[in-house]
Protein backbone atom coordinates (compact mmCIF):
# COMPACT_ATOMS: atom_id res chain seq x y z
CA UNK A 1 0.00 0.00 0.00
CA UNK A 2 1.45 3.33 -0.86
CA UNK A 3 2.10 5.36 1.66
CA UNK A 4 -0.34 8.68 1.91
CA UNK A 5 2.38 11.04 3.28
CA UNK A 6 5.31 10.28 1.02
CA UNK A 7 4.13 10.21 -2.64
CA UNK A 8 6.36 7.95 -5.06
CA UNK A 9 7.07 5.51 -2.49
CA UNK A 10 5.37 2.17 -2.67
CA UNK A 11 6.48 0.93 0.86
CA UNK A 12 7.62 3.00 3.79
CA UNK A 13 10.58 0.54 4.21
CA UNK A 14 11.53 2.31 0.76
CA UNK A 15 12.14 5.71 2.42
CA UNK A 16 15.47 6.70 3.31
CA UNK A 17 16.99 9.87 4.19
CA UNK A 18 18.49 10.87 0.14
CA UNK A 19 15.71 9.41 -1.15
CA UNK A 20 13.09 11.51 0.91
CA UNK A 21 15.01 14.67 0.79
CA UNK A 22 15.43 13.90 -3.50
CA UNK A 23 11.75 13.68 -3.49
CA UNK A 24 11.18 17.03 -1.62
CA UNK A 25 13.56 18.81 -3.53
CA UNK A 26 11.50 17.55 -6.93
CA UNK A 27 8.89 18.77 -5.83
CA UNK A 28 9.48 22.41 -5.09
CA UNK A 29 11.30 22.73 -8.57
CA UNK A 30 7.91 21.45 -10.16
CA UNK A 31 6.47 24.17 -7.85
CA UNK A 32 8.71 26.52 -9.87
CA UNK A 33 8.67 25.36 -13.00
CA UNK A 34 5.10 25.73 -12.52
CA UNK A 35 4.83 29.52 -11.70
CA UNK A 36 7.61 30.36 -14.82
CA UNK A 37 5.51 28.42 -17.16
CA UNK A 38 2.95 30.83 -16.10
CA UNK A 39 4.17 33.51 -16.06
CA UNK A 40 1.09 35.72 -15.68
CA UNK A 41 -0.88 33.71 -13.52
CA UNK A 42 1.19 34.80 -10.02
CA UNK A 43 2.86 37.76 -9.24
CA UNK A 44 5.80 38.95 -7.38
CA UNK A 45 5.06 41.16 -4.18
CA UNK A 46 5.37 44.04 -5.87
CA UNK A 47 2.64 42.89 -8.64
CA UNK A 48 5.53 42.03 -11.64
CA UNK A 49 4.98 38.90 -13.39
CA UNK A 50 6.66 36.11 -12.40
CA UNK A 51 10.51 35.82 -14.11
CA UNK A 52 10.87 39.54 -14.16
CA UNK A 53 12.74 42.07 -11.55
CA UNK A 54 10.98 45.14 -12.59
CA UNK A 55 7.30 46.13 -14.24
CA UNK A 56 7.83 45.26 -18.14
CA UNK A 57 6.97 47.64 -20.30
CA UNK A 58 6.84 45.05 -23.25
CA UNK A 59 5.21 41.39 -23.15
CA UNK A 60 6.57 39.94 -26.57
CA UNK A 61 9.39 40.62 -29.28
CA UNK A 62 8.97 40.34 -32.78
CA UNK A 63 12.45 40.25 -34.32
CA UNK A 64 12.32 41.55 -38.10
CA UNK A 65 15.79 39.99 -38.92
CA UNK A 66 17.43 40.90 -42.18
CA UNK A 67 20.04 38.46 -42.62
CA UNK A 68 22.88 39.74 -45.05
CA UNK A 69 23.92 42.82 -43.62
CA UNK A 70 21.42 46.32 -44.40
CA UNK A 71 23.34 49.07 -46.31
CA UNK A 72 22.64 51.59 -43.69
CA UNK A 73 24.28 54.10 -45.89
CA UNK A 74 21.55 53.65 -48.46
CA UNK A 75 18.37 53.87 -46.21
CA UNK A 76 18.76 55.41 -42.72
CA UNK A 77 22.56 56.91 -42.26
CA UNK A 78 22.69 59.98 -44.84
CA UNK A 79 25.94 61.31 -45.47
CA UNK A 80 26.32 63.81 -47.48
CA UNK A 81 29.90 63.70 -48.23
CA UNK A 82 30.43 60.72 -49.34
CA UNK A 83 28.29 61.86 -52.56
CA UNK A 84 30.45 65.14 -53.05
CA UNK A 85 33.44 62.72 -52.80
CA UNK A 86 32.29 60.13 -54.63
CA UNK A 87 34.93 57.95 -56.33
CA UNK A 88 37.64 59.27 -54.24
CA UNK A 89 39.72 57.13 -52.05
CA UNK A 90 39.03 56.39 -48.68
CA UNK A 91 41.11 58.40 -46.09
CA UNK A 92 43.57 56.69 -44.15
CA UNK A 93 42.69 58.53 -41.53
CA UNK A 94 39.44 57.40 -41.62
CA UNK A 95 39.95 53.91 -41.58
CA UNK A 96 42.62 54.20 -39.31
CA UNK A 97 44.26 50.63 -40.02
CA UNK A 98 40.81 49.21 -39.11
CA UNK A 99 40.35 45.35 -40.02
CA UNK A 100 39.16 44.34 -43.97
CA UNK A 101 37.12 41.37 -44.70
CA UNK A 102 39.23 38.98 -46.96
CA UNK A 103 36.96 39.88 -50.07
CA UNK A 104 38.68 43.92 -50.16
CA UNK A 105 41.73 43.79 -48.48
CA UNK A 106 43.34 43.20 -51.35
CA UNK A 107 41.77 46.09 -53.38
CA UNK A 108 44.55 48.24 -54.95
CA UNK A 109 41.80 51.15 -54.09
CA UNK A 110 39.08 51.96 -51.68
CA UNK A 111 36.60 54.93 -53.84
CA UNK A 112 34.09 55.94 -51.53
CA UNK A 113 30.61 55.25 -52.65
CA UNK A 114 27.84 57.96 -52.00
CA UNK A 115 24.43 56.62 -52.24
CA UNK A 116 22.27 57.23 -55.36
CA UNK A 117 19.12 57.26 -53.43
CA UNK A 118 17.37 60.62 -52.21
CA UNK A 119 17.14 60.89 -48.56
CA UNK A 120 14.43 63.44 -46.76
CA UNK A 121 13.49 64.04 -42.94
CA UNK A 122 10.59 62.57 -42.24
CA UNK A 123 7.90 63.34 -39.77
CA UNK A 124 7.70 66.12 -37.18
CA UNK A 125 10.89 63.70 -35.89
CA UNK A 126 12.92 64.51 -39.23
CA UNK A 127 14.31 61.19 -39.60
CA UNK A 128 16.41 60.57 -42.29
CA UNK A 129 14.89 58.03 -44.28
CA UNK A 130 15.95 57.15 -47.92
CA UNK A 131 13.45 57.06 -50.73
CA UNK A 132 13.39 53.11 -50.87
CA UNK A 133 11.30 52.80 -47.46
CA UNK A 134 8.30 54.72 -48.46
CA UNK A 135 6.16 53.21 -46.44
CA UNK A 136 8.56 53.54 -43.56
CA UNK A 137 8.72 57.13 -43.97
CA UNK A 138 5.17 57.04 -43.18
CA UNK A 139 5.61 55.88 -39.52
CA UNK A 140 8.74 57.65 -38.86
CA UNK A 141 7.29 59.29 -35.85
CA UNK A 142 7.07 55.81 -33.94
CA UNK A 143 10.37 54.47 -34.72
CA UNK A 144 13.53 54.74 -32.70
CA UNK A 145 16.43 54.54 -34.70
CA UNK A 146 20.00 53.37 -33.32
CA UNK A 147 22.29 54.47 -35.74
CA UNK A 148 25.54 53.72 -33.98
CA UNK A 149 25.19 50.08 -33.32
CA UNK A 150 28.65 48.09 -33.61
CA UNK A 151 30.08 44.26 -33.09
CA UNK A 152 33.63 42.79 -33.42
CA UNK A 153 32.13 40.38 -36.17
CA UNK A 154 32.91 40.97 -39.62
CA UNK A 155 31.66 38.00 -41.76
CA UNK A 156 28.40 36.45 -41.35
CA UNK A 157 28.35 33.49 -39.66
CA UNK A 158 29.60 35.16 -36.66
CA UNK A 159 27.61 38.15 -37.08
CA UNK A 160 24.19 36.57 -36.94
CA UNK A 161 25.51 33.83 -34.10
CA UNK A 162 26.74 37.26 -32.40
CA UNK A 163 23.77 38.69 -32.71
CA UNK A 164 21.22 36.03 -31.57
CA UNK A 165 22.99 34.58 -28.74
CA UNK A 166 25.95 37.43 -27.61
CA UNK A 167 28.71 35.48 -28.51
CA UNK A 168 30.36 34.89 -32.29
CA UNK A 169 30.88 31.02 -31.25
CA UNK A 170 27.77 28.70 -31.51
CA UNK A 171 26.64 26.72 -29.07
CA UNK A 172 24.86 29.63 -26.57
CA UNK A 173 21.43 30.09 -26.35
CA UNK A 174 19.26 32.64 -28.67
CA UNK A 175 18.01 35.82 -27.72
CA UNK A 176 14.57 33.73 -27.65
CA UNK A 177 15.68 30.46 -26.02
CA UNK A 178 16.50 32.78 -22.95
CA UNK A 179 13.13 34.67 -22.75
CA UNK A 180 11.30 30.80 -22.73
CA UNK A 181 13.58 30.09 -19.76
CA UNK A 182 13.27 33.38 -17.66
CA UNK A 183 9.81 34.04 -18.36
CA UNK A 184 8.07 31.14 -19.52
CA UNK A 185 5.21 30.97 -22.00
CA UNK A 186 2.16 33.09 -22.12
CA UNK A 187 0.20 30.38 -24.28
CA UNK A 188 0.36 26.59 -23.60
CA UNK A 189 -0.83 25.40 -26.78
CA UNK A 190 1.74 27.11 -28.78
CA UNK A 191 5.24 27.54 -28.26
CA UNK A 192 6.54 30.39 -26.73
CA UNK A 193 9.46 30.99 -29.46
CA UNK A 194 8.57 30.60 -33.04
CA UNK A 195 11.05 31.26 -36.08
CA UNK A 196 9.81 31.78 -39.64
CA UNK A 197 11.85 32.15 -42.36
CA UNK A 198 11.03 33.71 -46.25
CA UNK A 199 10.43 31.04 -48.41
CA UNK A 200 12.96 30.40 -51.59
CA UNK A 201 15.27 33.72 -50.02
CA UNK A 202 19.07 33.97 -51.84
CA UNK A 203 21.32 34.99 -49.58
CA UNK A 204 23.58 33.03 -46.75
CA UNK A 205 21.96 29.70 -45.36
CA UNK A 206 19.92 30.06 -41.76
CA UNK A 207 20.86 27.19 -39.80
CA UNK A 208 18.80 25.76 -36.83
CA UNK A 209 21.44 26.82 -34.48
CA UNK A 210 20.19 30.52 -35.33
CA UNK A 211 17.22 29.42 -33.19
CA UNK A 212 18.60 26.72 -30.71
CA UNK A 213 18.56 26.55 -27.42
CA UNK A 214 22.31 25.63 -26.36
CA UNK A 215 22.92 24.15 -23.56
CA UNK A 216 19.28 25.25 -22.06
CA UNK A 217 16.63 22.31 -21.90
CA UNK A 218 15.50 21.48 -25.50
CA UNK A 219 12.22 22.60 -24.65
CA UNK A 220 13.44 26.29 -24.74
CA UNK A 221 14.52 25.79 -29.03
CA UNK A 222 12.81 27.97 -31.49
CA UNK A 223 10.22 25.99 -33.74
CA UNK A 224 10.47 26.97 -36.93
CA UNK A 225 6.84 27.36 -38.79
CA UNK A 226 7.16 25.61 -42.37
CA UNK A 227 4.92 27.46 -45.16
CA UNK A 228 3.32 24.42 -46.94
CA UNK A 229 1.03 21.98 -45.50
CA UNK A 230 2.87 20.58 -42.49
CA UNK A 231 3.85 24.02 -40.90
CA UNK A 232 5.57 21.73 -38.11
CA UNK A 233 8.00 19.00 -39.06
CA UNK A 234 6.75 15.56 -37.56
CA UNK A 235 3.37 17.37 -36.17
CA UNK A 236 0.94 15.02 -38.21
CA UNK A 237 -0.02 11.37 -37.39
CA UNK A 238 1.05 9.36 -39.77
CA UNK A 239 -1.64 7.23 -41.98
CA UNK A 240 -3.53 5.04 -39.38
CA UNK A 241 -2.92 6.39 -36.39
CA UNK A 242 -6.19 8.64 -34.73
CA UNK A 243 -5.61 11.51 -32.77
CA UNK A 244 -7.52 9.58 -29.15
CA UNK A 245 -5.25 6.84 -30.34
CA UNK A 246 -2.01 9.22 -30.21
CA UNK A 247 -3.64 10.74 -26.57
CA UNK A 248 -3.18 6.92 -25.38
CA UNK A 249 0.37 6.13 -26.51
CA UNK A 250 1.13 9.78 -24.82
CA UNK A 251 -0.29 8.58 -21.67
CA UNK A 252 0.90 5.25 -21.41
CA UNK A 253 4.58 6.75 -22.50
CA UNK A 254 4.08 9.00 -19.37
CA UNK A 255 3.17 6.17 -17.57
CA UNK A 256 6.76 4.51 -18.12
CA UNK A 257 8.99 7.85 -17.35
CA UNK A 258 6.76 8.50 -14.09
CA UNK A 259 7.48 4.91 -12.86
CA UNK A 260 11.61 5.58 -14.31
CA UNK A 261 11.77 8.98 -12.56
CA UNK A 262 10.22 7.01 -9.08
CA UNK A 263 13.57 5.56 -9.12
CA UNK A 264 15.41 8.50 -9.53
CA UNK A 265 14.96 11.78 -11.44
CA UNK A 266 15.82 12.47 -14.47
CA UNK A 267 15.92 16.26 -16.59
CA UNK A 268 15.76 14.90 -19.89
CA UNK A 269 12.68 12.11 -19.47
CA UNK A 270 10.84 15.79 -17.96
CA UNK A 271 11.68 17.67 -20.96
CA UNK A 272 10.51 14.91 -23.08
CA UNK A 273 7.23 14.44 -21.40
CA UNK A 274 6.47 18.03 -21.69
CA UNK A 275 7.50 17.95 -25.61
CA UNK A 276 5.01 14.77 -26.35
CA UNK A 277 2.42 16.88 -24.10
CA UNK A 278 3.50 19.97 -26.62
CA UNK A 279 3.38 18.30 -29.59
CA UNK A 280 0.05 16.90 -29.09
CA UNK A 281 -1.59 20.36 -28.30
CA UNK A 282 0.00 22.04 -31.54
CA UNK A 283 -1.64 19.51 -33.57
CA UNK A 284 -4.58 21.78 -32.94
CA UNK A 285 -3.42 25.06 -32.13
CA UNK A 286 -1.08 25.15 -35.39
CA UNK A 287 -3.26 24.31 -38.05
CA UNK A 288 -5.60 27.48 -36.34
CA UNK A 289 -3.10 29.72 -35.90
CA UNK A 290 -1.71 29.63 -39.28
CA UNK A 291 -5.14 29.30 -41.42
CA UNK A 292 -5.53 33.02 -42.95
CA UNK A 293 -8.78 32.32 -44.72
CA UNK A 294 -10.40 34.54 -42.40
CA UNK A 295 -8.68 37.71 -42.83
CA UNK A 296 -10.29 40.39 -44.34
CA UNK A 297 -9.56 42.27 -48.37
CA UNK A 298 -8.21 45.23 -45.75
CA UNK A 299 -5.64 43.82 -43.89
CA UNK A 300 -4.26 42.39 -47.37
CA UNK A 301 -4.24 45.42 -48.63
CA UNK A 302 -2.54 46.83 -45.87
CA UNK A 303 0.31 44.09 -46.01
CA UNK A 304 0.80 43.96 -50.00
CA UNK A 305 -0.92 41.32 -52.07
CA UNK A 306 2.50 38.99 -51.19
CA UNK A 307 0.62 38.39 -48.27
CA UNK A 308 -1.83 36.02 -49.92
CA UNK A 309 1.78 34.00 -50.68
CA UNK A 310 2.32 31.96 -47.82
CA UNK A 311 5.96 31.89 -47.36
CA UNK A 312 6.62 35.51 -48.23
CA UNK A 313 8.31 37.90 -45.99
CA UNK A 314 4.69 39.35 -46.48
CA UNK A 315 2.56 36.61 -45.22
CA UNK A 316 5.14 35.72 -42.39
CA UNK A 317 4.50 39.66 -40.76
CA UNK A 318 0.64 38.88 -40.90
CA UNK A 319 1.05 35.24 -38.87
CA UNK A 320 3.59 36.85 -36.76
CA UNK A 321 0.78 39.36 -35.59
CA UNK A 322 -1.53 36.51 -35.20
CA UNK A 323 0.89 34.45 -33.13
CA UNK A 324 1.22 37.65 -30.82
CA UNK A 325 -2.39 37.33 -30.62
CA UNK A 326 -2.40 33.91 -29.44
CA UNK A 327 0.54 34.74 -26.84
CA UNK A 328 3.94 33.87 -28.26
CA UNK A 329 6.41 35.82 -26.54
CA UNK A 330 9.09 35.46 -29.32
CA UNK A 331 9.03 35.74 -32.66
CA UNK A 332 11.69 35.99 -35.03
CA UNK A 333 11.70 36.30 -38.53
CA UNK A 334 14.48 35.64 -40.94
CA UNK A 335 14.51 37.56 -44.04
CA UNK A 336 17.64 37.22 -46.38
CA UNK A 337 19.51 38.11 -49.19
CA UNK A 338 20.63 41.85 -48.33
CA UNK A 339 24.52 40.83 -49.02
CA UNK A 340 25.15 43.67 -51.27
CA UNK A 341 29.14 42.90 -52.55
CA UNK A 342 28.14 43.55 -56.55
CA UNK A 343 25.12 45.30 -58.00
CA UNK A 344 23.89 46.84 -54.65
CA UNK A 345 21.77 49.65 -56.10
CA UNK A 346 19.52 47.14 -57.80
CA UNK A 347 19.49 44.52 -55.12
CA UNK A 348 18.81 46.51 -52.65
CA UNK A 349 15.55 48.23 -54.27
CA UNK A 350 13.85 44.49 -54.43
CA UNK A 351 14.67 43.88 -51.20
CA UNK A 352 13.14 46.72 -50.10
CA UNK A 353 10.13 46.58 -52.21
CA UNK A 354 9.56 43.21 -50.54
CA UNK A 355 10.18 44.58 -47.02
CA UNK A 356 9.10 47.49 -46.38
CA UNK A 357 5.06 47.82 -46.94
CA UNK A 358 4.98 44.71 -45.03
CA UNK A 359 7.19 45.86 -41.84
CA UNK A 360 5.10 48.95 -41.65
CA UNK A 361 1.61 47.15 -41.97
CA UNK A 362 3.21 45.10 -38.93
CA UNK A 363 3.69 48.26 -37.16
CA UNK A 364 0.10 49.57 -38.35
CA UNK A 365 -1.41 46.24 -37.57
CA UNK A 366 -0.42 45.83 -33.74
CA UNK A 367 -1.57 49.72 -32.98
CA UNK A 368 -4.83 49.69 -34.32
CA UNK A 369 -5.06 46.23 -32.02
CA UNK A 370 -3.64 48.05 -28.93
CA UNK A 371 -1.07 45.82 -28.86
CA UNK A 372 2.04 47.93 -29.79
CA UNK A 373 2.59 49.40 -26.87
CA UNK A 374 3.53 46.23 -25.32
CA UNK A 375 4.68 44.45 -27.97
CA UNK A 376 8.61 45.33 -29.11
CA UNK A 377 9.20 45.44 -32.75
CA UNK A 378 12.84 44.88 -34.19
CA UNK A 379 14.02 45.56 -38.02
CA UNK A 380 18.01 45.21 -38.10
CA UNK A 381 20.77 42.59 -39.18
CA UNK A 382 24.14 41.47 -38.55
CA UNK A 383 26.18 44.25 -39.30
CA UNK A 384 26.06 47.27 -41.92
CA UNK A 385 28.20 48.07 -45.43
CA UNK A 386 31.10 49.85 -46.16
CA UNK A 387 31.37 53.55 -47.29
CA UNK A 388 33.58 52.21 -50.09
CA UNK A 389 33.40 50.35 -52.70
CA UNK A 390 33.90 46.34 -53.00
CA UNK A 391 34.82 45.41 -56.53
CA UNK A 392 34.72 47.58 -59.41
CA UNK A 393 32.44 50.79 -59.49
CA UNK A 394 31.11 52.19 -62.69
CA UNK A 395 29.01 54.98 -62.96
CA UNK A 396 25.45 53.22 -62.10
CA UNK A 397 27.15 50.26 -60.26
CA UNK A 398 28.75 49.48 -57.17
CA UNK A 399 28.94 47.03 -54.27
CA UNK A 400 29.58 47.53 -50.47
CA UNK A 401 31.33 44.96 -48.21
CA UNK A 402 30.99 44.21 -45.00
CA UNK A 403 30.64 46.68 -42.38
CA UNK A 404 30.87 46.08 -38.16
CA UNK A 405 32.32 49.16 -36.59
CA UNK A 406 28.44 51.14 -37.43
CA UNK A 407 25.19 50.18 -38.67
CA UNK A 408 21.38 51.39 -37.90
CA UNK A 409 18.97 48.97 -36.16
CA UNK A 410 15.22 50.66 -35.81
CA UNK A 411 12.66 49.41 -32.77
CA UNK A 412 8.82 50.68 -32.41
CA UNK A 413 6.54 49.80 -29.54
CA UNK A 414 7.56 47.88 -26.20
CA UNK A 415 8.55 50.71 -24.30
CA UNK A 416 11.03 52.22 -26.55
CA UNK A 417 11.42 56.04 -27.26
CA UNK A 418 9.31 56.82 -30.12
CA UNK A 419 10.02 59.55 -33.13
CA UNK A 420 13.93 59.15 -31.92
CA UNK A 421 16.98 58.72 -33.18
CA UNK A 422 20.28 57.71 -31.00
CA UNK A 423 23.77 57.67 -32.15
CA UNK A 424 25.85 59.12 -34.81
CA UNK A 425 28.64 58.29 -37.05
CA UNK A 426 31.22 60.58 -38.93
CA UNK A 427 30.88 62.76 -42.11
CA UNK A 428 31.80 59.43 -44.01
CA UNK A 429 29.72 56.72 -42.23
CA UNK A 430 32.46 54.92 -41.07
CA UNK A 431 33.30 55.58 -37.51
CA UNK A 432 30.74 55.86 -34.51
CA UNK A 433 31.34 59.56 -32.96
CA UNK A 434 28.32 59.50 -30.53
CA UNK A 435 26.65 56.71 -27.94
CA UNK A 436 27.70 53.88 -29.19
CA UNK A 437 25.80 50.67 -28.75
CA UNK A 438 27.24 47.37 -28.55
CA UNK A 439 25.21 43.90 -29.46
CA UNK A 440 25.24 43.84 -25.65
CA UNK A 441 23.93 46.61 -25.17
CA UNK A 442 21.33 46.10 -27.19
CA UNK A 443 20.37 42.63 -25.46
CA UNK A 444 20.49 44.35 -22.04
CA UNK A 445 18.42 46.98 -23.12
CA UNK A 446 16.00 44.12 -24.97
CA UNK A 447 16.04 42.40 -21.84
CA UNK A 448 14.92 45.58 -19.25
CA UNK A 449 12.10 46.29 -21.27
CA UNK A 450 10.71 42.86 -20.98
CA UNK A 451 11.53 43.78 -17.00
CA UNK A 452 14.49 41.65 -16.88
CA UNK A 453 17.79 42.81 -15.44
CA UNK A 454 20.23 41.18 -17.59
CA UNK A 455 22.73 40.28 -14.87
CA UNK A 456 20.50 37.95 -12.88
CA UNK A 457 18.98 36.08 -16.11
CA UNK A 458 21.60 33.48 -16.18
CA UNK A 459 22.42 30.04 -15.84
CA UNK A 460 24.94 27.63 -14.90
CA UNK A 461 26.28 25.01 -17.00
CA UNK A 462 30.05 23.17 -16.84
CA UNK A 463 30.63 25.33 -13.08
CA UNK A 464 29.99 28.96 -14.57
CA UNK A 465 26.96 31.28 -14.85
CA UNK A 466 26.41 32.16 -18.03
CA UNK A 467 24.01 35.01 -18.94
CA UNK A 468 22.94 36.58 -23.12
CA UNK A 469 25.02 39.69 -22.24
CA UNK A 470 27.87 37.36 -21.08
CA UNK A 471 30.10 39.46 -18.63
CA UNK A 472 29.06 42.89 -20.55
CA UNK A 473 26.02 45.19 -21.60
CA UNK A 474 24.82 48.19 -20.42
CA UNK A 475 20.89 49.52 -21.13
CA UNK A 476 20.53 52.50 -23.24
CA UNK A 477 18.56 54.32 -20.82
CA UNK A 478 18.08 57.06 -23.51
CA UNK A 479 15.93 55.07 -25.78
CA UNK A 480 12.98 53.82 -23.12
CA UNK A 481 10.17 55.87 -23.06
Amino acid sequence: MKNPLCTGFEDPKDITRRNFLNTFAMGLGGIALADMMNPLSAATEQGFPMGTHFAPKAKRVIYLFQSGGPSQLDLFDHKPRLNAEHGKELPDSVRNGQRLTGMSVNQASLPLAGSPFEFKQRGSSGATISDLMPHLSGVADDLCFIKSMHTEAINHGPGVTMMQTGSQFPGRPTMGSWLSHGLGSMNENLPSYVVLTTKEAKGQPLGSRYWGSGFLPGQHDGVRFRSDKDAVLYLNNPDGISRDGRRATIDHLEELHQYQMKKHSDPVLENQIQQYEMAFRLQASVPEVTDMSGESEATYKLYGEDARTPGTFAANCLLARRLAEKGVRFIQLFHSGWDGHSDLPKGIKNKTKQSDQASVALIKDLKSRGMLEDTLVVWGGEFGRTNYCQGKMTKDNFGRDHHPRSFTTWMAGGGVKPGYTHGRTDEYGYNIVQDPVHVHDFHATLLHLLGIDHERLTYKYQGRHFRLTDVHGHVVKEVLA
